[in-house]
Parts: structure tokens; C-alpha cells; sequence
């Protein structure tokens, strides 16, 4: 019995591992599947998307440096971590009329490793 509390608690562990993302599998993804629009870290700016230091928690068209369309400025969305995983899945379910042009991401495990990624430049 002892074992197999044992094994549950490690299960128990290893699955809220998983569900937080890898980061540095999340930074090769990001580079490879978003860079090419948006830029994080230092010295980030806008460019053909917004930036996306600080993205958990902002209210989605607010970057003062990117001219969203009509449709994000206006969607009421603030960005948690499930909206952006959802997003992430399928930007026009999510802010229907957005101009991003990106087909989504239905894999969870990527889904999560961007997320763990991008939050690794949400300020401390």
C-alpha cells in the first residue's frame, strides 16, 4: 500500500509537470512558429504581430507599438493562460475577424511548452 501511494504521488507530480510546458522545447517552437511575427524579450517591438513580453493578463490590442484590426481592440478579451492556449488552437474561434493569419496549433503539449515559454517573460 505504501508503494502505491508512492506511485500515485509521483504520477500526481510528473502530470502537473507536463501541464506546465516545457520552456526551452516552447522557445525552439516559438522561433520556428511565431517569431516570424511576434518578438519577446529584451528590446521586443511590433513588427508584422505585437510584442509579447507580458502577455498573461493583458487586455488583448493594448501594445502601444502594433495597430490591431478592429476586431481584437474591440473582443473584451484578457489574455489568462487559457485564452491563449485556445488561441493559440484556433485564433478566429477565439477573436473572430482577427487579421492573424496563423491555421493554430492543435497538439497540447506544443500548445503548453509555448505557454511556458511566454511566461517566462511575464514581469516578476
Amino acid at each position: 500500500m505504501k508503494y502505491l501511494l508512492l506511485t500515485l504521488a509521483l504520477s500526481l507530480s510528473n502530470a502537473s509537470a507536463y501541464a506546465a510546458g516545457d520552456a526551452e522545447a516552447g522557445g525552439k517552437l516559438f522561433s520556428k512558429t511565431c517569431g516570424g511575427c511576434h518578438s519577446v524579450g529584451e528590446g521586443a517591438r511590433g513588427g508584422f504581430g505585437p510584442e509579447l513580453n507580458g502577455i498573461i493578463g493583458r487586455p488583448a490590442g493594448t501594445t502601444a507599438d502594433y495597430q490591431y484590426s478592429d476586431a481584437m481592440k474591440n473582443s473584451g478579451v484578457v489574455w489568462t493562460r487559457d485564452k491563449l492556449a485556445a488561441y493559440i488552437e484556433a485564433p478566429k474561434k477565439v477573436v473572430s475577424g482577427t487579421r492573424m493569419i496563423f491555421w493554430g496549433i492543435s497538439d497540447p503539449e506544443k500548445i503548453d511548452n509555448i505557454l511556458a515559454y511566454l511566461e517566462t517573460f511575464q514581469p516578476k
